[in-house]
């Protein structure tokens, strides 16, 4: 067994489902639960969870984002392409989420302050290297140059990225998020993202430096793997490897002061994104 993987050998793992909730499900949703659970997990007051999630139509801002200076026409030009955007509760920049993307989140703890921020990237990687070790050994984390929201763990096959990893930590929590380009045209969801950063920055010189996004640099798991996979066929595969490391997956939902908690962070997620809109409705 891969050792990033040992962190998740657990007697039972929570797994909380947001796959199938539809397009009312909304991604400012998805960060204020991450956020809720991260904050739970790091008090040792809720378990270790993994939890995956499916949003619509949606383009999810970095913050840096939302310091473009033409936002207003980036965001009037995603509306035109039936996208709504928000604007998370952390760094990095754009990313596409929709029915043929799923989102996985890892929340663990670091009560002694040992997991470094590598590790939180390895243990994802790790983990999508496993659920599809049957059809290919060529899933590399590196920087894509040319794909949306480039890192240094990007995951591609070749040369292709269909994937990203990002990390938040909230005291001794630990959320590791990845999207997965399940189904669907990856070069379609470049596009898209390189007209947004053309309408919103305009040839200005920027403080933040924003990708110049060539679309070829990226294709989904169905592509790259030849296979017509769905969102459902991805998660019996995350819930196979999930079961090689715990006796029992417990299926669960927010209970207690995790709800109470959640409607605080969801709260402070909807604030965020009015004042953006603010922002934007008086340029």
């Amino acid at each position: 067994m891969n050792k990033h993987l040992e962190r998740l050998e657990q007697d039972t793992i929570r797994l909380i489902d947001g796959s199938t909730l539809g397009p009312n499900f909304q991604a400012i949703q998805s960060f204020a639960m991450d956020d809720t659970l991260c904050t739970m997990i790091g008090k040792n007051e809720s378990p270790t969870t993994v939890r995956t999630w499916v949003h619509h139509n949606t383009i999810v801002l970095g913050i840096q984002d939302s310091r473009l200076p033409y936002l207003e026409d980036g965001i009037e030009f995603l509306k035109s392409q039936g996208f709504h955007a928000i604007v998370r509760n952390s760094g990095g920049l754009a990313v596409v989420l929709d029915e043929g993307v799923l989102n996985i989140s890892l929340l663990l703890p670091d009560d002694d302050k040992k997991l470094k921020i590598n590790d939180g990237y390895e243990t994802m990687y790790a983990l999508i290297q496993d659920m599809f070790k049957d059809m290919t050994s060529s899933i590399e984390a590196k920087e894509i140059v040319g794909s949306y929201c480039p890192g240094d763990f990007d995951l591609s096959i070749d040369d292709k990225k269909f994937a990203g990893i990002s990390q938040r930590r909230i005291r001794n929590g630990v959320a590791v998020q990845i999207y997965l380009c399940v189904n669907g045209s990856g070069s379609n969801r470049a596009s898209i993202v390189r007209d947004f950063y053309e309408l919103a920055i305009k040839g200005e010189n920027t403080r933040t430096t924003y990708p110049s996004i060539n679309p070829m640099t990226m294709a989904s798991l169905s592509e790259l793997l030849n296979t017509n996979f769905t969102v459902q066929d991805v998660m019996v595969r995350l819930l196979k490897s999930l079961s090689s490391l715990a006796d029992v997956i417990t299926p669960s939902s927010l209970n207690g002061n995790e709800i109470d908690l959640y409607q605080h962070h969801l709260g402070r997620m909807i604030d965020r994104n009015e004042k953006i809109q603010v922002l934007i409705d008086q340029e």
